[in-house]
């Protein structure tokens, strides 16, 4: 493997959410990077139905907080990734922008980790009443779903890069429904 290659196979293991920032801002140059990450991830049929509001103002942020019961974070900014429906698919594939905005904060937290920073992602959709008060606060039309927070900053608390690998959730060849799972296993190091 080349030394590229385990780098970015070390920053997907060592990408940790991260719930305690410091008191310092991200600089834009950084978050701009970040959605240029976000964008260069995959998207059926091309579509990028994505659309995200970057905020860093602090009232703006406070009051974000405000609404999210699992996103009491500190940190110095915030990017809501949203889906645009018109452009997103019409039809009957009209939920797969979900996927495609996933793939999209994937590549921001892997890339964050990459670059120093600290994110943690809060899910909105589809609960909507989660998405509402945040459709208010930011001013965000009805046709743009609000479907994510996330949060980045810098880190001010460091948690053991890991893997969730378990081989009782792989399957080789087909499906094994005899197969019982007890419980989820707890957090695996990455060595």
């Amino acid at each position: 493997m080349s030394n590229e290659a385990k780098e970015i196979i070390d920053y997907i293991f060592q990408r940790r959410s991260i719930r305690k920032y410091l008191d310092k801002d991200v600089e834009e140059d950084k978050l701009v990077l970040l959605l240029k990450a976000a964008m260069a991830a995959p998207t059926a049929a091309n579509r990028q139905p994505w659309e995200f509001i970057v905020v860093t103002n602090r009232e703006k942020l406070s009051e974000l907080r405000s609404t999210l019961r699992e996103g009491q974070y500190n940190a110095p900014a915030a990017i809501v990734v949203c889906g645009n429906m018109h452009l997103a698919f019409s039809n009957k594939d009209k939920e797969i922008w979900v996927q495609d905005c996933s793939a999209a904060i994937e590549n921001m937290l892997i890339a964050a980790t990459g670059i120093g920073l600290g994110s943690v992602w809060i899910g909105l959709y589809p609960q909507l009443n989660k998405c509402k008060p945040v459709c208010k606060i930011l001013n965000i039309p009805e046709q743009v779903i609000p479907m994510s927070v996330v949060y980045i900053g810098y880190p001010d608390e460091y948690k053991e890069p890991r893997t969730q690998y378990n081989e009782k959730r792989i399957y080789w060849q087909e499906y094994e429904p005899a197969r019982k799972h007890k419980s989820r296993p707890k957090n695996m190091k990455y060595l």
